[in-house]
């Protein structure tokens, strides 16, 4: 079976998609630092299969002495999200683009790589019209940019898969409440209310294990598919706005209210085409209300914002 490193696989999706491919049967190994001391491998830890490494993904000798071992390369490790991006500009340059054409740098050309990115890289999409693969890339946040820029330089180098992956929401052994739709959920759960600013822009969602199923897709089906694909859910392309309504329907008394102030700093407003990853045969199997559904019930758990990153 196929040996797999993860490097960030400690995090918010690497903790559903580690499981998972020990479940299949894989040989996996994770690189992380765990910057928020989470323990959400632990269930991991008994397999013979799985394997450990405390280190940075930004260590130049440990990735050339460990690479060579592993067929498969998932780089999850990323400060994640614009605003801790923007708190960490050095962090972010260096983890989210600089470790990843490290990392390919080093590869040999038979080892495949799946590098997650984010479909913000889109920027400030047309009214109206879909982002597809073959639409220009215009990230607006550092975060947005390097991404964008990892992206690039693996799929320049071959033999690599891209997933511009739409907001993550739902739950995870290491959770984040500052995701988008997780953060308004917990707000009408706890507080009933949230202020909108710019209300109007759409983006697009997807449960997190719906994006580990099309990281385990891509790997079953990496001969027959090539290049960047978007990942999200093809009925959830929502505003902030209709998405409180939707959360309205879950949880009664919960308003929202529309502010002029504030912005959004990723400057997210576009709709996007997931139809080029469903050709191959991938179809999210949670929607948006199970995922409000699933929040609901974690937030009755979780009271307070220690799983933010930011």
């Amino acid at each position: 079976m196929e040996k797999i490193l993860v490097t960030g696989g400690a995090g918010y999706l690497g903790s559903i998609l580690v499981p998972a491919l020990l479940e299949r049967g894989y040989d996996v190994t994770v690189l992380d630092n765990f910057l928020y001391r989470q323990n959400s491998l632990l269930e991991c830890c008994s397999n013979p299969k799985f394997s450990i490494l405390r280190g940075d993904c930004r260590d130049e000798s440990l990735i050339r002495e460990i690479l060579p071992s592993f067929d498969v390369i998932f780089p999850l490790a990323a400060l994640v999200g614009a605003p801790l991006c923007a708190r960490d500009t050095i962090g972010a340059v260096t983890t989210n683009r600089d470790a990843v054409v490290m990392l390919n740098r080093y590869r040999s050309r038979a080892q495949r790589i799946i590098i997650p990115i984010t479909n913000s890289g889109y920027g400030i999409g047309t009214k109206g019209k879909f982002c597809t693969e073959e639409s220009p890339l215009n990230p607006i946040s550092l975060y947005g940019r390097t991404k964008v820029e990892a992206e690039k330089a693996v799929l320049d180098t071959g033999n690599a898969i891209s997933l511009r992956l739409a907001t993550v929401f739902g739950a995870s052994p290491r959770m984040r409440t500052d995701l988008l739709v997780n953060d308004f959920v917990y707000r009408a759960v706890y507080d009933r209310a949230v202020v909108l600013f710019e209300a109007h822009a759409k983006r697009n969602y997807i449960h997190v294990r719906d994006v580990a199923r099309a990281f385990l897709h891509v790997l079953r089906n990496f001969d027959r598919m090539s290049g960047a694909y978007n990942v999200g859910l093809s009925s959830a392309n929502l505003s902030k706005a209709e998405l409180c309504r939707k959360i309205q329907h879950h949880i009664p008394g919960f308003v929202f209210h529309e502010s002029q102030i504030g912005e959004d700093p990723d400057k997210r407003d576009y709709i996007v085409s997931n139809e080029k990853i469903e050709k191959t045969g991938f179809l999210p199997a949670y929607s948006l209300d199970d995922g409000i559904l699933e929040l609901k019930k974690v937030f009755t758990i979780i009271k307070n914002n220690q799983y933010a990153n930011v």
